[in-house]
C-alpha cells in the first residue's frame, strides 16, 4: 500500500508536468449531486472478512466525534458550525438503544464542537472558536458547563480540536494553524473568517526570525476587484514583514499539541510546527500520536501534492510546519509546485529543528482526522490505527482528478503500511453521494469502546461544493462553495463476528 500511495503522488507530478492536470476539471468528491433524504444501508459498506457493519444512529446534524460514558453508552458531538459558514447548535447527544437520542447539553455560536472524550463522570468537549476563540469544556454529571480554557488561537481556518486523556491523567488537546501556509491572504477571506477577525495571523510558540518574504493578493476586504496588499508571515492581512524580523512566540500557539489538568490551569506545551493536528490518540503502550491535516493548494502560498501525516509526537519536537512536508523542506525539487506557480519560498531565516520522519503518509487532500488505536486481540490488529478519512473538497482545498479519502483505513505505525479497512463498495471510490451508494459520506472520526470490541465510526454526512451554485459573503471578491447538508450524519459500529 506504501507503493501504491507513492504512485498517487507520482501521478500529481506527472499531471504537473504535462499540463493535464490543470486542464482537467477538478472531479473529487464533492462534485457529487444530493437531494433529499439522505438513506443509508450497512450492506453498502465493505470490510474484511469477518467483520460486520450497522447503523446506531442517523439523522444528525455535522456530527464530529464520539465518546462513552460509565456505563458504555455512546455520546456525539455535533459541531454546531461547518465550513461553507453553515451554523447550527452545537451538542452533546446520549444515543439511546431505542427511540430518539437525548440531547444532554446545547452551546452557541462559537463552534464547531471537534471532539470528546469522557473522564471521571464528566465529558470534555474541544470548541472551535470561530467567533470567540477556542476553548476546552467540561460537562458535569449535572449537565453544567464550566470552561477549562478560552480564547485560544483558534478563529480561522483550523480550530481547536481532540480532546483525549494520555497515561499521566491530563488532558491533551490541539490547535490548527490560523491560515494554510503561514500567510493570510484572499483564500482566508473565502473561508469568512478574515471579514470576522482582520488582525487575525498564526501565532508561533516560541521565537522565530522570518526571512522577509512577502505576498501579494487581491484584498477581500475592499469593494474594488483590482485592489491588492502585500502581507507577510505570521503578521495580519496587509502587514509587510522584513528580514530577520523576530515573530515573538507564546502559549497556547498555532499548529500545536497541548496538555492541561483536567481541573483546569496554565496548558504546556507538547508539540509544535504543526498544521491541522486534528486526531489524537494514545497507543496501546502510551505513546501519542496525532493525524495532521497537510497544505492546501490555496492563497498567497500553495502548496502542491502534501499528503496528510500521521505523526509520533515526541514532547518538545518541532514538526515542520510552515517550511517543511514531513523531512522535506517545500523549496527542494519541483514536487510542492503548484502548475504555473513558482516554488514555495521558505518563510523562517531559521527553524527550530529538524522534523522527524512521520509514521505514515497518507493520500494528498484525504483528509485525515479522528482516529483511535485498536487494543483487544477480540477484534483484532492490536497496536494499529484505524483512521477516519474525511475524503478531499475539491477544488476548494485543491484540484483532484477522482475522489480521495471517503473511508476508513488501518496503518500499521511500525512500517507505515497503509490498508483499507471500511470503504463503500463497488467499483470506483468517493460518497455516497457521488458513487450512488448507500454507505459511507464523510467519516471524521473513528473511536473504540471501552471494551475494544466495537469500532464507532462518526460519519459528518454530506458536503457538496459548487452544486448549489456561488455563495458571495460580503467580504470576499471570490464565491464560497461548500454545501454541508444538514440531518444527514449517521453514527456506525464496526465488530467482529466470533
Amino acid at each position: 500500500m506504501v507503493i501504491l500511495h507513492r504512485i498517487v503522488l507520482g501521478m500529481f507530478i506527472s499531471f504537473s508536468l504535462t499540463g493535464c492536470f490543470e486542464l482537467r476539471s477538478p472531479e473529487g468528491g464533492s462534485q457529487a449531486t444530493f437531494s433529499g433524504a439522505r438513506i443509508v444501508d450497512s450492506a453498502d459498506v465493505a470490510l474484511p472478512a469477518g467483520y460486520r457493519i450497522e447503523v446506531v444512529a442517523s439523522g444528525l446534524t455535522f456530527p464530529t466525534g464520539v465518546a462513552f460514558d460509565q456505563n458504555g453508552r455512546p455520546h456525539v458531538v455535533e459541531a454546531g458550525y461547518s465550513y461553507g459558514e453553515v451554523w447550527a447548535t452545537p451538542r452533546l447527544l446520549r444515543i439511546e438503544e431505542k427511540g430518539p437520542s437525548t440531547v444532554l447539553v446545547e452551546g452557541h455560536n462559537n463552534g464547531p464542537w471537534t471532539g470528546v472524550t469522557f473522564h471521571d463522570d464528566s465529558f470534555y468537549i474541544a470548541e472551535g472558536g470561530t467567533l470567540r476563540g477556542g476553548r476546552i469544556v467540561r460537562v458535569t454529571p449535572n449537565g453544567s458547563v464550566e470552561a477549562l480554557l478560552e480564547n485560544l488561537p483558534s478563529t480561522g481556518d483550523h480550530h481547536t480540536n481532540g480532546p483525549v486523556i494520555g497515561p499521566d491523567g491530563l488532558l491533551y488537546f490541539s490547535i490548527g494553524t490560523t491560515t494554510n501556509a503561514g500567510v493570510v491572504g484572499e483564500d482566508n477571506g473565502r473561508f469568512g473568517w478574515l471579514g470576522r477577525d482582520p488582525r487575525g495571523h498564526d501565532v508561533p510558540c516560541q521565537d522565530i526570525t522570518l526571512k522577509g518574504t512577502n505576498f501579494e493578493s487581491l484584498n477581500p476586504l475592499t469593494p474594488e476587484n483590482d485592489d491588492t496588499a502585500l502581507t507577510g508571515a505570521f503578521s495580519p492581512f496587509g502587514q509587510a514583514t522584513t528580514a530577520q524580523q523576530v515573530i515573538r512566540g507564546r502559549v497556547p500557539c498555532s499548529g500545536a499539541i497541548l496538555k492541561v489538568p483536567t481541573s483546569g490551569g496554565r496548558p504546556e506545551l507538547v508539540a509544535w510546527g504543526l498544521r491541522n493536528p486534528f486526531g489524537l490518540a494514545f497507543r496501546p503502550d502510551g505513546a501519542l500520536f496525532a493525524t495532521d491535516n497537510s497544505y492546501d493548494d490555496r492563497g498567497s502560498r500553495p502548496i502542491h501534492g502534501a499528503g496528510d501525516l500521521l505523526w509520533r509526537i515526541t514532547p518538545g519536537t518541532w514538526y515542520g510546519w510552515p517550511d517543511f512536508h514531513g523531512t522535506h523542506l517545500l523549496s527542494e525539487g519541483d514536487h510542492y509546485v503548484r502548475p504555473g506557480k513558482p516554488t514555495p519560498s521558505l518563510l523562517l531565516a531559521s527553524h527550530p529543528g529538524t522534523p522527524p520522519e512521520p509514521a505514515a503518509i497518507l493520500d494528498v487532500h484525504s483528509s485525515a482526522d479522528g482516529f483511535d488505536f485498536s487494543h483487544n486481540a477480540a477484534f483484532g490488529y492490536v497496536g494499529q490505527a484505524f483512521i477516519a478519512l474525511f475524503g478531499d473538497q475539491s477544488p476548494t482545498s485543491g484540484k483532484v482528478l477522482a475522489p480521495v479519502g471517503f473511508k476508513v483505513v488501518r496503518v500499521d505505525v511500525g512500517t507505515g503500511v497503509i490498508e483499507d479497512f471500511a470503504v463503500n463498495a463497488g467499483s470506483g471510490n468517493g460518497p455516497a453521494s457521488r458513487i450512488g451508494s448507500r454507505g459511507f459520506e464523510r467519516p471524521v472520526a473513528a473511536r473504540f469502546d471501552p471494551t475494544g470490541q466495537a469500532l464507532y465510526i462518526v460519519d459528518f454526512g454530506v458536503m457538496t461544493v459548487g452544486q448549489g451554485g456561488k455563495v458571495r459573503l460580503p467580504w470576499s471578491k471570490k464565491a464560497a462553495t461548500s454545501e454541508p447538508r444538514q440531518g444527514t450524519g449517521v453514527l456506525w459500529k464496526i465488530t467482529k463476528q466470533p
